[in-house]
């Protein structure tokens, strides 16, 4: 994997001046019969993923496509979720854009993990356990530098998104805090582009971003971002990990 430096003069008034590009050599992607990149297409009826009720009990298992096919009427199979919210020693964020080849929201910008726990061995796969897996798997991150310990599960988000109207989401998402100084090497088939964002600079940064953001970064951005990043030094007297959020805007 290549990994080169990107730089912008809009951001010369910046800590964050260099946006960090995940490449590899161009090769022609390989599509299913549907228009989709190979590999996402495999993932979207390989991984069986976990149906829950509006409470986040555990009531059935679909497939990762069936989770995110939005129907006729807008619909979208409620199912488990998970988000991580990466964080250096310095209190930097890790911000990322997901790749072209995505099938839900390809080219958005997000926070640095957002993915699923699997049914895995017939029972459902532990939240950090799946964190893990997926940190390891998209951001390159060494499983011995993911110290379980670290994860701090702030809260739970209900939400629903019809996305493209093709495919969507409607997750019960478990936000994940987790602090430390870890080597990064994104897989570009997941990750286009990555950085680290200051915290008194995120509010500037955000205007140079070159696309939108996911509907669950946002939510979280708009809410209790702010709250959480001015406390990290004391983030898990903030944890509310039995409750579930439904963050309405106020018009």
């Amino acid at each position: 994997m290549l990994v080169r430096n990107l730089t912008r003069s809009l951001w010369s008034t910046l800590r964050v001046e260099k946006r960090f590009l995940a490449s590899e050599p161009v090769k022609p992607a390989t599509l299913d019969k549907d228009g989709l990149e190979l590999a996402q297409a495999e993932a979207l009826d390989k991984d069986i993923c976990l149906l829950v009720d509006e409470k986040d009990n555990f009531i059935g298992t679909a497939t990762k496509r069936e989770c995110h096919k939005v129907g006729p009427d807008g619909d979208v199979l409620l199912h488990r979720a998970f988000s991580v919210f990466l964080f250096n020693k310095r209190g930097d964020m890790f911000l990322q854009r997901r790749s072209s080849q995505k099938v839900t929201y390809p080219d958005y910008y997000t926070n640095a993990c957002c993915s699923h726990p699997l049914y895995i061995d017939e029972k459902p796969e532990e939240i950090i356990t799946a964190a893990r897996r997926r940190m390891n798997h998209e951001l390159g991150i060494p499983l011995d530098q993911l110290d379980p310990e670290l994860f701090t599960f702030m809260t739970r988000v209900h939400y629903h998104d019809p996305g493209d109207g093709v495919w969507g989401e409607h997750e019960i998402d478990h936000i994940l805090f987790f602090q430390s100084d870890v080597k990064v090497k994104p897989n570009s088939d997941e990750i286009s582009e990555y950085c680290f964002v200051p915290k008194a600079e995120f509010n500037s940064f955000l205007p140079t971003l070159e696309g939108p953001i996911t509907p669950w970064f946002n939510m979280i951005r708009r809410h209790r971002l702010k709250l959480w990043w001015d406390n990290l030094h004391r983030i898990k007297e903030l944890a509310e990990p039995e409750k579930i959020q439904k963050f309405v805007d106020k018009k």
